[in-house]
């Protein structure tokens, strides 16, 4: 089996189609029985096509990379952890709480609040038009 690219020349529309093989599509061809599913033109030809090449990488070095990849995600949000640690004033379980009193009572804070809510204490803080954001957070035996 082989699947070709073909281009219609008279709507420019793109399609793939697989054939029994080369000799196949060049059979069909001839006898005009390969046809634009668009516009019904038979006007159609091979179009430029990437070949598809069998990667050899091996497993291991896939893991690799993506282990890298996530060591340098890790490290990010631990640099965000960092951050927020050094400006944020933790309020634990007591964020939606603390958040509504920060909203409503126009309650002075001199830094910002960070802290735990569920999935549905947050959907209502928003419902409420007060602004959240969800980062992730890695514990880990330093923190």
């Amino acid at each position: 089996m082989i699947k070709y690219n073909l281009l219609c020349k008279n709507c420019d529309v793109n399609f793939d189609s697989w054939f029994a093989s080369s000799k196949e599509y060049d059979n069909l061809k001839k006898k005009k029985l390969i046809n634009c599913h668009n516009c019904k033109s038979l006007n159609v030809e091979k179009n430029l096509m990437a070949p598809k090449l069998i990667n050899k990488i091996s497993r291991s070095s896939i893991e690799k990379n993506n282990s890298l990849k996530f060591q340098k995600i890790k490290k990010k949000i631990s640099e965000y952890q960092k951050f927020i640690k050094n400006n944020f004033d933790y309020v634990g379980e007591n964020f939606t709480y603390e958040a509504r009193s920060i909203h409503y009572n126009d309650k002075k804070r001199k830094k910002g609040i960070y802290g735990k809510a569920s999935n549905q204490d947050l959907k209502e803080l928003k419902e409420e038009g007060i602004d959240t954001q969800v980062i992730p957070w890695i514990e880990n035996e330093n923190s």
